[in-house]
């Protein structure tokens, strides 16, 4: 039983990277249509830029907590405005490939200036300590990742449910045409929507950096594990987007412990046998699949 609750923890930790990351891909998908394959560079840029800000500044992980989303949304706002927006109205085949070329360009300059060694990223003080509970040891950081990411998923979820401009992305996030239709100028949404995605998937390699190894790389294949997030929460559903990112995060865990060879293979089981039951994934509306 006690390990059960550690691995829980453990899963619902690292779910936290792929629930916040997850939620700016669907917002980013929903609104745009953008199939937004360099998401896993921008996490990885997040913490990237991080680790930059405490080594060159002396900026701890607070700071960057507050800095990095910042300046994500402002890099993202720039993509959005000098490449993305050009091939909006195109296939969304072209995007794909856009981003993923941005990808290969961004980890290249991040190979070319820091190596491919990796990293170094120092906990606050605060966080580096265990809690001992009835047995199971849980560290500080892993119960810290877990409560920021429900927390920033709670105040989207608020501001998406409660305000009049969360309401206007939802609307232009779920039900595009629809949006539209009602007179929803759903265009002028699109650059701050995109620049907000990025900023989460910055956020989540912020919270990142002191847990995974910070390389040029990291955002590879974890951009290949949120994509299969996003299928089994529901293209273009924010609420599917942090359940799945949680339960991935849990099977992983899992695996990990009891089947480490197929850990990775599971998530992609899941994924299938999601899809065969439900094609629209967990949350996904069903004409997403039409």
């Amino acid at each position: 039983m006690n390990a059960v609750l550690q691995y829980t923890v453990q899963g619902l930790a690292a779910g936290s990277f792929y629930a916040l990351a997850a939620l700016g891909l669907a917002i980013i998908f929903g609104v745009l249509g953008v199939v937004n394959f360099a998401h896993g560079a921008f996490y990885m840029l997040g913490a990237v830029a991080a680790a930059v800000l405490l080594d060159s500044f002396g900026l701890s992980l607070w700071w960057s907590l507050l800095v990095v989303p910042v300046l994500m949304f402002g890099f993202g706002v720039v993509v959005e405005r000098l490449l993305v927006q050009w091939l909006l109205r195109l296939d969304p085949l072209y995007n794909f490939l856009l981003t993923f070329g941005l990808t290969l360009v961004v980890v290249e300059l991040v190979k070319q200036r820091y190596g491919v060694s990796g990293l170094p990223y120092e906990l606050p003080g605060a966080l580096r300590g265990r809690l001992e509970l009835a047995g199971v040891v849980l560290p500080y950081y892993q119960l810290f990742v877990l409560l920021a990411s429900a927390v920033v998923c709670a105040l989207v979820g608020l501001v998406m449910t409660r305000t009049r401009v969360g309401m206007i992305v939802r609307a232009a996030t779920e039900k595009p045409e629809l949006a539209r239709a009602l007179g929803i100028n759903v265009g002028r949404w699109v650059t701050p929507v995109f620049g907000f995605g990025v900023a989460l998937a910055g956020l989540a390699g912020v919270l990142a950096a002191p847990f995974r190894a910070i390389t040029a790389d990291m955002g590879n294949s974890f951009a290949i594990i949120l994509f299969a997030v996003v299928v089994i929460g529901g293209l273009g559903s924010i609420v599917g987007a942090v359940v799945a990112g949680f339960l991935v995060g849990l099977v992983e865990a899992f695996g990990q412990a009891y089947a480490p060879t197929f850990a990775q293979i599971l998530i992609f089981v899941l994924m299938a046998v999601i899809i065969l039951v439900r094609p629209a994934g967990l949350f996904g509306r069903a004409e997403a699949t039409a």
